[in-house]
Formats: C-alpha cells, structure tokens, sequence
C-alpha cells in the first residue's frame, strides 16, 4: 500500500486539528497511527477513509488522488472496510443481519451469495454459534469481532479502525487484537489508530507519530520505538511505556 500526504491541514471551529502535514509512506501492509489525545489521530484517518474532507492539501492513495466531493467520497467509502470504537452495530438486528444488510442493501450483493458471504466468514471467524444472537446478548469482543467481520464482508481495498479496543476490559481487548493481527497475518491492508503500544509495534509495518496537528516523525515500527528522533515522541513513549 501507498499513502501520499500534501498539507493537509483540518479545523474544527477554534481548534487545528492538522496542521499542513505532509507524509509520503510506500510498500506498507499495516501503519499505525500514535500519539498523545487530541493530536489529530483520528482527524487523519477519518480523511482517509473519506468520513471527512481535509481543509486544504491533497491525498493519494496507491496512486490515486482522493476525490474530496461527496459522490466520489461516497464511492470511496463503500470501498473502505471501517471499524470503529463503538461497534455502530445495529441493536434490533441480529449479528448475522448486521453483516447481511449492508452487503445486500449498500453493495447490491444478490441475497443467495451475500447468505453464502456471511455464513463462511462467521465460520472462517469463529462467530456462527453467536448468528442469531442481537448485540446485546454478545460481549464486547464479540461484538466488535462482528464489527470487523461485516468490514471485511465487503472485501474492501484496505481496512481503517479507529480505537478499537478503547471500549473493552483487558481480556477482551486481547481477544480483539488477535483478531485484526490475523488479517494482519493473512495480507490485509490495515490503518489503525490505537493506543495500545505493544500491539502497534506488534502488528504495524510503519508508524506515524501525531501531536499538536503535525505528523513528527515516521519509519519502520521497531525503529521508530526503539530509537524515536524527536523529542516529544521520545517524552511520549518514556510515558506510555513507563508501567
């Protein structure tokens, strides 16, 4: 995967969220995006995924220029595989139906093969005995692990998530993150956003430090964690990493 960034800068009334950043990242499977709260983490990668349009500054993604008008963001987004924090599972739906009626009503999959979709992933992710239960009857892992199942349903370009364990206690949190280190594992695109530090150097090809709106530093994930050049990621990692 290829992600080009020229000056692409975002504001939220009074706050700059980006600041002009410019990155030229290639030949990557999984990024990590880190840094502290407020940074602009979740800025960048909702532009990628195309949920927000950038002020000024331009994106290309393998090559391609990121359309910012809202049809083209629309095409965009029906081909990105996005999970979120909170699941956005439908409550009165079951897990099964929560994967189905996207495929079905969004991507216009005939119904016999978008059944025969979600019932090979559910079995491929270990998830059929929970099928026809509805969210509130799964954990939180479970939960999310539908959540990641209807992203990848849709056999996206790439996947992005946005915190996906924040909402989770510790063993579900594991639980969550070997899941996405297995479609790590099995060639998957991934962008992730995330501030469990272990598993962004576990599961990341290339690491992107955010703080303050500015893209600081950028390299292959052991070397930008074993050896950090600028200073506030230093000061960051000497933080998080301390207990």
């Amino acid at each position: 995967m290829r992600l080009e960034l020229h000056q692409v800068s975002k504001r939220f009334g009074e706050s700059q969220a980006l600041r002009e950043v410019t990155l030229s990242l290639a030949d990557f499977h999984s990024l990590a995006i880190i840094g502290p709260s407020g940074g602009g983490k979740t800025t960048l990668l909702r532009i990628l995924a195309g949920l927000t349009a950038p002020d000024a500054g331009s994106v290309r993604i393998d090559g391609q220029t990121l359309d910012f008008s809202e049809p083209a963001l629309l095409e965009h987004r029906r081909s990105i595989g996005t999970v979120f924090q909170s699941y956005n599972l439908f409550p009165h739906l079951t897990a099964r139906e929560n994967v189905l009626l996207p495929l079905v009503r969004v991507h216009g999959v005939a119904q016999p093969e978008a059944e025969s979709i979600v019932a090979t992933l559910f079995e491929r992710f270990q998830l059929s005995r929970h099928a026809h239960q509805k969210p509130a009857e799964l954990s939180g892992g479970q939960q999310q692990r539908v959540a990641i199942v209807r992203a990848i349903a849709i056999k996206p370009r790439f996947l992005v998530f946005d915190e996906p364990t924040s909402a989770l206690d510790p063993e579900m949190t594991a639980e969550v993150l070997d899941f996405i280190a297995e479609l790590r594992d099995e060639g998957r695109d991934l962008i992730i956003v995330t501030h469990n530090m272990g598993f962004a150097r576990h599961v990341s090809d290339r690491c992107v430090f955010i703080a303050d709106g500015l893209a600081l530093e950028e390299g292959p994930s052991d070397s930008l964690f074993d050896r950090p050049q600028h200073p506030l990621l230093a000061a960051f990692l000497a933080r998080v990493l301390r207990y």
